[in-house]
């Protein structure tokens, strides 16, 4: 499974949205995450990929995509 498909089934879980409306491009705003939202999905992906998100770093993610890089990369890190 991609980190897409992981991340999508979180937002799913959390933001109770339309699987077709989570895309790369899809910003957490236009899904209706509030900042508590976006709070609860950085510690859910902090859980499923073993990582640690920084404030900095999670506020600096408005997409889909901007996540999926970030996990990426913070996952590479861990495992380098």
């Amino acid at each position: 499974m991609t980190t897409h498909e992981k991340l999508k089934e979180i937002i799913i879980e959390l933001l109770g949205v339309e699987p077709r409306l989570v895309t790369p491009e899809t910003t957490f705003r236009d899904m209706g995450a509030d900042s508590l939202d976006q709070v609860e999905m950085t510690m859910a992906v902090e859980l499923e990929f073993g990582i640690s998100i920084a404030d900095a770093e999670a506020d600096r993610v408005k997409t889909v995509g901007e996540a999926v890089t970030l996990i990426d990369q913070l996952v590479l890190r861990r495992v380098a």
